[in-house]
């Protein structure tokens, strides 16, 4: 293997001479790219997938700071809340603007940092600034609460909790409240125990309150004030801790044990004195269930419905977060409750889809891997046809699939998602990647239909392949520094193209 005359020469040559161990890695790069597909292998060993979402996520970096004051005026929060946060949320780093929004009883305000900013970096710096607020920032009792960790393109499953008979047909037989009472009080918290999942919001129907109805002739007729109810109210529903003492060598604590556990018991709660006589509660208001005001519900099919939303966390496999919540459904589902109709029917709880990504990205993950599976069968076909040599055509058609493997494995490593547009770059390098194979090939074929007999076979191959390696290294070189513009792109089009280019580049 002497006499080398350039770098490609000598890279060429140690190739041939070390095939067991060429092939070994190559293997290897096999086994770790079937690992990292986003298509569904049955494999021996586990895989670990790319991340896999139906397109990529081109949304701004940015953080939610949601702040609640019910019953004020949207120009009340835009004064007291909406602007001071503001302000305040200016001084941190990295930080490119900042919208607000104030409404009835609520402030959001969005933070939007530069794209290279670390997400969970931005979310710390956040609740150093809301945890290091002045004192008298806010009104008193106002707190901020920072939103979830997670991007715009973060909600990949809708659902509706319905009354559904034994075939599956609805049932109806649940009020609105009751069925938004099992979903923020059990259905909501089941599935956010799901690994992946950064939060899961309740949606439509009427949050049960007590409520308090105060009658003003009454309250003047005994000379009570609003003020009066109103604490007797909140401190109807106490404990008060004490100290312990012993009896008999034997431990009691004590504690007055004061927490409301019916209607009747905030009834009967005194509010004042009048002539000797106390006045309850029930003297001067009405005590009863009802519905919390509310600012929007849930529309199903023209019908009011209740139901949730989950939000995939940030850099979370929106793929693996709902086969994770599937599981998470299915045993949520098997502790609903259910009822017999007047009509003997029997009306179960039922969680019934309203949305779910999972069909979208198995739509377009599996139109990309029909395209590429074509492609590599029509590559196949022509280059046999023009080559006119099964074993070339072979090594040639090989390089596709080893290809795509090692981009998965590079899509891996760099944190790519397998999205449309990300495997559409793998598809427009095939054509490259068929090119460079047949230069190489049919240059190598013709060398040895005319070398010398007795020259060594390996020598042939070598010098054949150096003497267009320089060519097709120029080609390919070309080809990638073409792209260079692409990696240079910012902003909603650099997280757009960037994707096609990475895996484009790491195809070919």
């Amino acid at each position: 293997m002497s006499g080398t005359r350039s770098w490609i020469g000598a890279m060429v040559g140690l190739a041939l001479e070390q095939r067991l161990l060429v092939g070994v890695v190559a293997l290897a790069l096999c086994a770790a790219g079937l690992s990292a597909a986003p298509f569904a292998f049955d494999l021996p060993f586990e895989q670990d997938p790319v991340p896999v979402d139906a397109i990529p996520d081109i949304g701004e970096q940015q953080q939610i700071v949601f702040t609640e004051w019910p019953g004020r005026s949207p120009q009340d929060i835009d004064d007291q809340v909406t602007y001071p946060l503001t302000v305040a949320l200016l001084g941190i780093p990295e930080v490119k603007t900042i919208r607000s929004f104030s409404a009835f009883g609520f402030s959001t305000i969005y933070i939007i940092f530069d794209d290279d900013a670390e997400f969970y970096w931005s979310r710390s710096r956040v609740v150093e600034k809301l945890a290091s607020l002045p004192n008298n920032t806010l009104p008193a009792g106002v707190t901020p609460q920072l939103g979830p960790d997670a991007t715009a393109l973060g909600q990949v499953y809708w659902y509706t909790l319905e009354g559904r008979d034994a075939t599956g047909a609805p049932a109806g037989g649940w009020d609105l409240h009751e069925l938004r009472t099992l979903q923020d009080y059990q259905v909501r918290y089941a599935l956010a125990a799901t690994d992946g999942v950064a939060e899961v919001a309740s949606v439509g129907g009427f949050v049960q309150e007590l409520q308090v109805d105060v009658d003003p002739d009454a309250l003047r007729a005994f000379g009570v004030t609003l003020e009066q109810v109103e604490r007797a109210v909140r401190a109807s529903n106490a404990e008060v801790g004490a100290r312990s003492t012993e009896i008999s060598g034997v431990e009691y604590v004590i504690r007055g044990i004061g927490f409301v556990r019916s209607l009747d018991d905030l009834r009967r709660t005194v509010v004042g004195v009048v002539d000797n006589t106390p006045v309850r509660v029930e003297d001067v208001a009405r005590v009863q269930y009802g519905p919390a005001m509310r600012r929007g519900a849930l529309d199903r099919d023209g019908a009011e419905a209740v139901g949730g939303v989950v939000v995939a966390r940030y850099g979370a496999n929106p793929m693996a977060v709902l086969d994770a919540l599937k599981g998470s459904i299915a045993e949520a589902q098997s502790a609903l409750p259910s009822r017999v109709l007047p009509d003997g029917t029997v009306s179960q709880v039922t969680i019934v889809p309203f949305y779910d990504r999972s069909g979208l990205i198995e739509a377009t993950v599996g139109t990309l891997e029909t395209a590429l599976t074509q492609q590599l069968w029509i590559t196949l076909v022509v280059v046999l046809v023009l080559m006119i040599h099964l074993r070339s055509a072979m090594i040639v058609a090989l390089l596709l699939p080893v290809a795509v493997l090692a981009t998965f494995v590079g899509m891996r490593w760099s944190g790519v998602t397998a999205n449309v547009v990300s495997l559409a770059g793998i598809a427009i390098a095939i054509g490259t990647m068929v090119d460079i194979g047949i230069v190489i090939t049919e240059n190598v074929v013709r060398r040895l239909h005319e070398a010398a007999e007795g020259t060594p076979r390996l020598r042939v191959i070598r010098d054949a392949t150096e003497e267009v390696g320089g060519a097709v290294l120029t080609a390919v070189a070309t080809t990638v520094l073409s792209f260079l513009p692409v990696f240079l792109l910012d902003g909603a089009e650099g997280k757009l193209f960037g994707p096609l280019a990475t895996t484009k580049t790491y195809a070919i």
